[in-house]
């Protein structure tokens, strides 16, 4: 089944990802910040699974950290077929009441991290006439929520944009746009979600399948749950204008609901 690299595979959805793909049998090179957490989960894979598991310790805030991710991608004697680019974090607060370097932070490990790291890998892939990448994005792309919106919807349309690029050559890449996952992540971003219909929530293994389907598939943009390709649709033909406030307000009156005083 070759070699995957997941970036923020110790938790949430690239975990998930990594669980699944040594399950197929796929070797995997896992990415994140803390090695604890990582040596731990590539024991466990290498003990379950029997795959080759390379633990490479990067935060993608920085720049240096970044580029020994991209080297690993562009390494043609030990090449990488599957690219999952899952790093991501969300904010505490609002663009204006947040500190300026969460926002970098943010910008850096959403976007410019995916920009080199599909740089390095799609240059490779292309070389070798094979290869995926699966960038994962979000629902969130699709409207206007402040900063995290704004570096989905970079996400979207970059992998939509390198999809056209790479036609033709092998290499395939999907933007993956979830919508609420069950994960640790809107906790560790202090979201209050609690009031959010459950029938709005996804199985992160759920959404892995429905991603490495669609990746084998050749689709370029992949929205996993029936009732989140139903609002994507919705959304999506939606004139912008409404868009930008409609879908907005809605979501806050949910999180107003679920918001405890006291």
């Amino acid at each position: 089944m070759g070699t995957a690299l997941v970036t923020g595979a110790s938790a949430g959805i690239g975990r998930a990802f990594a669980e699944r793909l040594a399950r197929e049998g796929t070797d995997l090179v896992l990415v994140a910040r803390d090695r604890a957490r990582l040596e731990e989960l590539a024991a466990g894979l290498r003990d379950r699974h029997g795959v080759a598991v390379e633990v490479l310790v990067a935060d993608l805030s920085d720049r240096e950290a970044t580029g020994r991710v991209c080297t690993r991608l562009a390494d043609d004697v030990r090449p990488v077929d599957l690219l999952v680019n899952n790093a991501g974090m969300g904010q505490r607060e609002s663009f204006l009441d947040n500190d300026v370097r969460a926002e970098e932070a943010a910008l850096d490990v959403m976007v410019r991290a995916v920009l080199l790291t599909c740089h390095a890998a799609g240059r490779a892939m292309r070389a070798r006439g094979s290869g995926a990448i699966l960038n994962v994005s979000s629902v969130a792309s699709f409207i206007s929520n402040g900063t995290y919106s704004a570096e989905k919807s970079f996400v979207t349309v970059f992998s939509e944009a390198l999809a056209s690029e790479l036609a033709g050559t092998g290499v395939t890449v999907t933007a993956l746009c979830p919508g609420f996952t069950r994960t640790e992540f809107h906790e560790r971003a202090r979201m209050e979600v609690s009031a959010l219909p459950a029938s709005w929530w996804l199985d992160a293994d759920d959404v892995v399948a429905q991603a490495l389907q669609d990746v084998a598939s050749g689709k370029v943009v992949s929205v996993p749950g029936a009732q989140w390709k139903l609002i994507t649709t919705a959304i999506r033909a939606t004139p912008r204008p409404l868009r930008r406030g409609g879908a907005v307000r809605a979501l806050n009156r949910y999180r107003r609901r679920g918001v405890r005083h006291g």
